[in-house]
């Protein structure tokens, strides 16, 4: 997870329902702590020649790096066959890892370590080592995944930028101590409906049962682990750790983890996974005294992952297609898209999908393409953020619709570090979602880059506030399609 995904996150969580003031001390100190970012780079600002790589005299794979740092994964796939063989490869292999096929990334990836590190071209040897070790954890081989974020901090950690060394904290501190865990396995199941419940942060709480007990878990997609309160591990009789370890970069704070393995664990009393790994939080780190509400639990990538398609809708409940399916029908042409392998961009060449608009995976953003073929903007989707805005990407493009209208302030809604930036109001944003338009209303638009990748590079973030107009929204695992039901 990123830093500023972590600072989302935290920040979410803290401001969602005006809780700051109330909370135990310390647990929203990142914002405020973390100093306000660099001014923008060159490199990292609005010009075109970032956003399209395409300046004279950048060689290409330079130029191939500035896209992939924009998340242009569509005009990558377009030029890999200019490359050597083992550069096509290695990026080939970065591809499907930011389309959610860790086996691919690995089988691309894995063969080149020892050339790449042998190079001495650790720009390479980062973009490689960073993805693999995403692969393993995504595909849940703890004690690979613990190696390489290891191997990685040990080799590159001086060539780290801090958002590189904040973004590998957990991963490189918690992962040992799961190293020895079995892999989590998925019983197969039928498509299934779930009730669910909004809590008093504002986020999506889901019915599960831990070793057949019930409880509400919070459903987070940005979360690469899955948490557990230390209260509930013990109540149902789970196997805690002794051992710890002390991250700083989730809450703010000195924040002491340990883990255990829930044997048999069901969502919506429905999906079964067995020993599932789970890191162990103490109950006051996730505790809300305004609202007396207590988190027990987070449900992460794992969890999301074997639910394979999630349909959310207005009606408060998740519609399901599990990854694992019993008797799956036959394929029907509008079912083609559920295969189990996602759909690659680069093999197929063609981004365009009658059901919905490719979405990739990028550390801990979600982002999706969205626009018509071969002219897509990228946009990360935030389904835990509460307020959709633009940024100046986006202004840059449509700068004459503004014309003498008036600028006032926007302060980012999951980064009080920042201080309030100038900004217009747009009416209506009609958005291309895979074919679907949708129309978000009074969208604040920034006029000014802020200087973080994670926001400059996007052309705006999708929150909760225009998801919740919609019949309903799916994202599917399986396929990387996002798709909406407008109203």
């Amino acid at each position: 997870m990123s830093r500023m995904g972590r600072e989302a996150w935290a920040a979410r969580l803290c401001l969602r329902m005006g809780l700051a003031a109330a909370l135990s001390p310390g647990l929203c100190t990142l914002a405020q702590q973390t100093p306000p970012p660099d001014p923008p780079q060159q490199q990292s600002g609005t010009g075109a020649q970032v956003h399209t790589g395409t300046s004279s005299g950048l060689e290409l794979d330079e130029r191939i790096r500035n896209l992939l740092a924009d998340h242009q994964y569509f005009q990558i796939a377009d030029v890999l066959d200019q490359l050597p063989p083992d550069e096509a490869q290695m990026y080939r292999g970065i591809l499907a890892n930011r389309n959610n096929n860790p086996q691919k990334s690995i089988q691309l990836l894995e063969p080149l370590i020892d050339k790449v590190t042998a190079s001495g071209d650790t720009a390479r040897e980062k973009l490689l080592r960073i993805a693999l070790a995403e692969d393993y954890l995504r595909a849940g081989d703890w004690a690979m995944a613990a190696k390489a974020y290891r191997a990685l901090d040990t080799r590159l950690r001086d060539k780290l930028t801090p958002d590189e060394r904040d973004a590998i904290e957990m991963p490189l501190r918690m992962l040992p101590l799961a190293a020895d865990h079995p892999p989590m396995t998925v019983d197969p199941c039928e498509p299934f409906v779930m009730q669910v419940s909004k809590d008093p942060l504002g986020l999506t709480d889901v019915p599960v049962f831990v070793d057949a007990q019930p409880h509400s878990w919070m459903f987070d997609p940005t979360a690469p682990f899955n948490l557990i309160a230390r209260s509930l591990a013990h109540e149902v009789g789970l196997r805690v750790s002794d051992e710890v370890a002390t991250i700083h970069t989730l809450t703010g704070k000195p924040m002491q983890v340990r883990v255990t393995v829930i044997p048999r664990f069901t969502i919506g009393g429905r999906l079964t996974l067995r020993n599932m790994t789970a890191f162990v939080f103490d109950d006051a780190d996730y505790y809300f005294p305004g609202t007396k509400y207590q988190v027990q639990g987070v449900l992460g990538y794992a969890a999301l992952q074997a639910l394979g398609s999630i349909k959310i809708t207005a009606h408060a409940t998740i519609e399901v297609h599990p990854e694992q399916a019993i008797d799956p029908p036959a394929t029907s042409p509008a079912e083609t898209a559920h295969a189990k392998e996602p759909a690659d961009p680069a093999a197929s060449g063609d981004p365009a999908d009658p059901l919905g608009a490719h979405f990739f995976l990028d550390g801990d953003q979600v982002i999706v393409g969205l626009g018509s073929p071969g002219n897509e903007r990228m946009f990360a989707v935030d389904a835990g953020g509460q307020q959709t805005y633009l940024t100046s990407r986006y202004y840059d493009e449509h700068a004459g619709d503004f014309a003498g209208q008036k600028m006032s302030t926007f302060s980012i809604p999951t980064d009080p570090s920042i201080p309030p930036q100038p900004a217009f109001v747009a009416e209506t944003v009609p958005l291309d979602v895979g074919g679907a338009t949708v129309r978000a209303h009074y969208i604040q638009v920034l006029t000014q880059p802020l200087g973080s990748a994670a926001l400059d590079d996007v052309y705006g973030v999708l929150g909760i506030d225009v998801l919740d107009q919609l019949r309903s929204y799916t994202f599917d695992y399986r396929t990387m399609r996002f798709s909406v039901s407008p109203e």
